[in-house]
């Protein structure tokens, strides 16, 4: 929940695209960018849809996702406070190719697609930034491309749960303990499956004692179980 009115000089200097600004630039730049927020659930825009400008989340949430005509999804990316978000329509003029909502109340930092055009163009270091993040964004979906064309879904959850053990896992006397940042379902689409072949495959590692599963509470038991796992399966 968001209560209180950001400060948006603040919000663009902790954002990594414009940390080259001094602070009379941020100030020069501040002053073109309008505040927005988003409830719960709510559609910051949609996959087709003209980008009318470079979206900052000051606060918040956000999840890019991409939907198939049977209406399944694929996460793409979950975004946080000063990130931007879908950078490249800002200059190839062209829609949106993903769709993005709030996955809590957010409030974004929203600068018109020919103000930071013009900005950028006053400070070439911005736009040169802009490039490394979509550099950066380029190479994530080209990993996520060959997870879903040549891996298991199995395969996909031990390694993410993995990399959450290693970046969010607590060590206590059961084992490494974390939260899964999401809902199975929501896990689900970030994996390129459906909500019960996650909920069966952490049945599955729990039944062969590799973990403890309750609910999004996750306890690691083997970790170089699962490692070993990911090993030979590559």
């Amino acid at each position: 929940m968001i209560h209180e009115r950001i400060d948006v000089a603040a919000v663009l200097q902790k954002t990594a695209l414009l940390s080259s600004l001094n602070p009379s630039e941020t100030q020069l730049l501040a002053a073109r960018t309008s505040r927005k927020r988003f409830d719960t659930g709510e559609l910051l825009f949609a996959e087709g849809e003209k980008c009318q400008g470079l979206h900052i989340i000051a606060d918040g949430k956000v999840r890019i996702f991409k939907t198939s005509l049977g209406g399944r999804e694929q996460v793409l990316a979950i975004n946080v406070s000063g990130e931007c978000v879908a950078e490249l329509p800002v200059f190839d003029g062209g829609v949106f190719p993903a769709s993005a909502m709030a996955i809590e109340d957010t409030e974004i930092a929203f600068i018109s697609r020919s103000d930071f055009q013009a900005f950028c163009l006053e400070h070439p270091g911005v736009a040169l930034k802009v490039l490394a993040v979509v550099g950066a964004r380029l190479r994530r979906l080209v990993g996520i491309i060959e997870e879903l064309s040549f891996t298991t879904i199995r395969q996909r959850l031990i390694s993410a749960l993995v990399r959450l053990a290693e970046t969010e896992g607590k060590q206590t006397e059961a084992g490494i303990e974390f939260q899964l940042p999401a809902s199975h379902q929501e896990l689900a689409s970030q994996l390129g499956t459906v909500r019960e072949l996650i909920s069966r495959n952490l049945m599955r590692l729990q039944a062969e004692g590799l973990l403890d599963v309750d609910a999004r509470h996750i306890v690691v038991k083997d970790i170089k179980g699962l490692r070993d796992l990911i090993t030979a399966s590559s």
